[in-house]
Formats: structure tokens, C-alpha cells, sequence
């Protein structure tokens, strides 16, 4: 009888998880500024990389190694898609696409563009109207 109490008792403790766990995870998928915050994140280190990647196909090209490079259009798009500030970012560190004027002006304007309309959505909505 002591054997079966015993093995109900420990069932019951690994049926449950421990009540000192951290509810910061579920915080961040439950709240949409919390999955927007993880998506920016992961997005702009994303394009970062990306961006990297290309500088170093393009360099590999230039020994006149057959490779393929990313396409500009991609790149503008991970840059739109929310990775502005990663694209900027590896554009400063990598030296890569600065004089192309798709790049040059474009992804400072996205950027411009996606704190602006954020930010006239929230000025419209929460003061005007």
C-alpha cells in the first residue's frame, strides 16, 4: 500500500512542471509588441548576414570563381520586410552596395517609411481622431 501512495505521489510531481519558471517566453508570444520586437530582431540579423554573405560572393567572384550572388531585389526586400536598420548596419560594416543608388537611398528611405507610417497611424488614431 506505502509502494502504490508512494508511486501516485511521484506521478503527480512529474505530471506538473515546477511552479518557479520563468513566464517571459510566454509574454513575448502572447503580446503582438512582443512578436513584432522578436520578428524586427530576428530580421534585421537576418538581412545582416545576408548582406555579409553577398560581400563575400562578390569578393569570390572577382578571382573569377563561378558563384552565385543574392539578387538586389532580395536584398531591398529583407530590407522592407523589416531589416532596414540590419541592412544600414551591414552596408557601414561590410562597405557593401554604398554607391548603388537603389541602396544608398533606398533602404535609408524604408527605413524612414517604417517609422513614419507606425508612427502617423499612432498620432491619427490615438490624437487626431
Amino acid at each position: 500500500m506505502k509502494t502504490a501512495l508512494l508511486s501516485a505521489v511521484s506521478r503527480e510531481k512529474t505530471l506538473f512542471p515546477p511552479e518557479a519558471r520563468s513566464d517571459f517566453i510566454w509574454a513575448v508570444v502572447g503580446s503582438p509588441w512582443g512578436l513584432l520586437a522578436v520578428w524586427l530582431v530576428l530580421i534585421n540579423i537576418i538581412t545582416f548576414f545576408v548582406f555579409g554573405a553577398d560581400k563575400l560572393q562578390a569578393k569570390r567572384k572577382e578571382k573569377k570563381e563561378t558563384v552565385r550572388r543574392v539578387p538586389e531585389k532580395n536584398l531591398l526586400l529583407l530590407a522592407a520586410a523589416g531589416g532596414s536598420v540590419g541592412a544600414l548596419l551591414a552596408m557601414r560594416v561590410f562597405r557593401h552596395k554604398t554607391l548603388h543608388k537603389a541602396f544608398k537611398f533606398g533602404v535609408p528611405l524604408i527605413l524612414a517609411l517604417q517609422i513614419l507610417i507606425p508612427f502617423g497611424l499612432w498620432l491619427y488614431f490615438s490624437v487626431i481622431r
